[in-house]
């Protein structure tokens, strides 16, 4: 029997809950993801042939004709720098529709310091990314940001860090928690470590408390329409890039991982069901040096893994359990010499039985060194059949599309210290979509009220543009309250 007061305490708990904006229902609404995956497949290989097609005919500049469809975008406009905001339309996959900060001013980041994760100085990456509305952030030069606490990002913003060398490493790193339309471009994440248990600012008008992170690169937390894209990721506590709790709608492409374990999880549990919404496009990547499994691993969901170049595993290179949908094409697996690591795949903790009936397809994927991938359920079979009508690019061209995969122009090597010279504090700039520094007024709002925390795990509920709405809407207010109602009623007597 419950003692009086923690019934008292359950009841009161539930209530706060609700008009916080948190159901009993996770307080998030669900996402479900595209009816067809497989069109956004076909969409995938019709951008990569007409790249292919110009790079062969080159009807545009050899030197940007790569026949990478995401970096010929945008690499071909020789004023780029000025049309940076042009990259959210060349996003490819499942996080194609990912807006980032398009519609936005452009925010300069001229301080790298993060000194009051509560109260950020403007010029910081963390006053950027928390702001309300829309904002393409770029660099004023190359830096180094040691972040104190978590990044707790803002919907509708893009990190681009065309034009500079941009790390962050050595303390927390970027969490994309409950929001949408988040584009992360060139930047370098490495040596990210756990940090919590205190106060950090998510919006203008809001911090609360945190609890312990878990040392991820990036974090993926509830999240929609996002797009990574050209990153190195390395060194991290768990892991490089999680997708957990609900995310989808999402691109993860041309970037580079290198000296980790557990590389890359999609989906939170073997009982979370609302991960079989999530849909993941992973293409044109580096699997690098020093890699040990999960890239990735993934539970429910629809992956689509296309045109990567996997050159060192020790365990496995990808995994799953509860059912994913693996669709494997084009890319190039090389085994490492260990004999018995030769397979690609791993279905985790699972019968044969159970797994047999798992729709995990390779469609013209290189197998080096000895490496083969087991297929199952309808590996080759009618569930794929629409995807046939265009083929993706033979693993022929893996060198050409993954031949820039990470950071431009930037040593992969992170195993040391990187140090740059501190920046000067000025004023972020707002307005213009040109790439310099140093012009225009302060972007963004004032910081607001202090707002209240939020406490518990997973932390703070987080608004902004676009976000999924965290309120019930109104008329399933008197349902929940009967809900409440009754449930209190059976607490108190019991």
């Amino acid at each position: 029997m419950l003692l009086p007061l923690t019934r008292i305490s359950l009841c009161a708990l539930l209530c706060l809950s609700l008009l916080n904006g948190v159901t009993p229902f996770n307080g998030y609404t669900p996402v479900h993801g595209v009816q067809d995956p497989e069109e956004v497949v076909r969409m995938v290989q019709r951008k990569m042939n007409e790249s292919i097609t110009r790079r062969h005919l080159q009807v545009s500049d050899p030197s940007c004709a790569t026949g990478n469809p995401i970096d010929d975008c945008w690499k071909c406009d020789p004023d780029w720098a000025n049309n940076r905001q042009r990259l959210a339309d060349c996003g490819i996959g499942f996080g194609r529709d990912a807006l980032g900060g398009r519609d936005g001013p452009i925010y300069i980041v001229t301080d790298p310091s993060d000194d009051d994760p509560v109260n950020p100085a403007p010029g910081t990456l963390r006053y950027g990314v928390i702001q309300a509305q829309p904002l393409w952030i770029i660099f004023a030069r190359s830096m180094l940001i040691k972040l104190k606490e978590e990044l707790i990002m803002n919907s509708f913003k893009t990190l681009d860090g065309r034009g500079a060398d941009v790390h962050i490493a050595f303390g927390a790193c970027i969490t994309i928690q409950y929001i949408s339309n988040v584009i992360i471009h060139n930047i370098n994440i490495h040596h990210c470590v756990p940090k919590g248990n205190t106060n950090v600012r998510d919006s203008p008008n809001h911090y609360g408390y945190r609890g312990r992170s878990d040392g991820d690169g990036i974090s993926i937390f509830g999240g929609r329409h996002i797009w990574i894209d050209h990153c190195s990721l390395s060194y991290c506590t768990d892991g490089l890039i999680d997708a957990i709790m609900g995310s989808t709608a999402i691109t993860i492409s041309n970037s580079y991982f290198s000296h980790h374990n557990e590389v890359m999880l999609l989906g939170h549990s073997d009982s979370y069901t609302p991960d079989s919404a999530m849909q993941v496009t992973i293409a044109f990547n580096h699997f690098g040096e020093a890699l040990v499994q999960r890239m990735p691993r993934c539970r429910f969901g629809y992956i689509h893994i296309v045109n990567n170049d996997f050159t060192q595993w020790e365990m496995y290179a990808i995994g799953g359990s509860a059912n994913p949908t693996i669709n494997s094409q084009g890319n190039r697996y090389i085994a490492p010499s260990n004999p018995n690591a030769k397979e690609v795949t791993k279905r985790v903790d699972v019968d044969e039985r159970k797994w047999s009936n798992w729709n995990w397809r390779t469609d013209g994927d290189l197998m080096v060194n000895g490496a083969f991938f087991v297929p199952s359920g309808l590996g080759s079979a009618s569930k794929y059949e629409k995807a046939y009508s265009v083929e993706p690019k033979s693993a022929a061209f893996i060198d050409a599309l993954t031949r820039n995969a990470g950071v431009f122009g930037s040593s992969r090597d992170t195993s040391t210290s990187v140090i740059y010279p501190g920046g000067n504090n000025g004023v972020v700039t707002g307005g213009g979509a040109g790439a310099g520094a140093g012009a225009g007024a302060g972007a963004g709002a004032g910081m607001g009220d202090t707002g209240g925390g939020y406490g518990g795990y997973p932390g703070m509920v987080f608004t902004g543009r676009g976000a999924p709405p965290l309120h019930p809407p109104l008329h399933f207010l008197p349902f929940f309250f009967l809900m409440l109602l009754k449930l209190c009623t059976l607490l108190l007597h019991t």
